[in-house]
């Protein structure tokens, strides 16, 4: 909980810069508040967050991406939010450098992900999948997935908004909605490959100034 609530509380708080503070007109924000009611955030944390939207706390919060080459080749996009950029490259640069690989010029990956809005819900047994996909093309839907009982709803990123209400309209509770780095080109490794690159991922993910990361796994 202790690494879980600041990354919460500055998801929150760069939302409510972004959009707002009123989460009925502003989807991200009300989704980062229902991701601090399913990790039992206290409301006052997430009060305290929305309000330092408007001081000098958020303007010193900055959105910082990182990439690097992690071992065995491995792609690796990092999204930041942070108040002190020194720290926040200083250990993102070590834990790329004691797993041997290295972080790259800003802008090396940016062709080999293509970023887009994800919109995730349970399938019920009383949904029609295919008069949902028809309902939300309208609201930026390029492609609907369903995998083991989760829908994963897919469109550009600057859909996000109009996608996010969009499944909402429909009466549809959002399991998890997000802008994220899809793989053009995703790539195999071994389970051994594997357990050197999940050592790296643990400790980014790990990070208090990181929020996401993306990597070209299959």
């Amino acid at each position: 909980m202790s690494k879980a609530f600041p990354k919460i509380g500055k998801a929150i708080t760069m939302a409510a810069k972004e959009g707002g503070s009123d989460p009925a007109n502003n989807p991200k924000l009300r989704l980062a508040i229902q991701q601090a009611k399913a990790a039992n955030m206290p409301k006052d944390n997430v009060e305290n967050a929305i309000k330092r939207a408007s001081g000098k706390d958020a303007a010193d919060i900055k959105e910082i991406n990182y990439e690097g080459k992690g071992p065995h080749g491995v792609m690796i996009f990092i999204e930041c939010a942070t108040d002190n950029s020194n720290r926040s490259v200083a250990n993102i640069k070590t834990y790329f450098n004691k797993s041997g690989g290295q972080l790259l010029p800003t802008g090396s990956l940016e062709f080999l992900f293509k970023r887009k809005a994800v919109v995730q819900f349970e399938v019920k047994p009383e949904m029609d999948i295919e008069e949902i996909e028809l309902s939300l093309i309208d609201a930026g839907l390029e492609e609907l997935e369903v995998n083991e009982g989760i829908a994963y709803a897919y469109g550009d990123f600057t859909d996000f908004g109009k996608l996010t209400a969009g499944v909402e309209g429909l009466g549809i509770e959002i399991k998890k909605a997000a802008a994220e780095r899809i793989p053009a080109n995703p790539k195999d490794f071994t389970e051994e490959q594997m357990n050197d690159i999940e050592v790296l991922l643990d400790k980014l993910e790990d990070d208090e100034d990181v929020q996401a990361v993306f990597t070209d796994v299959n």
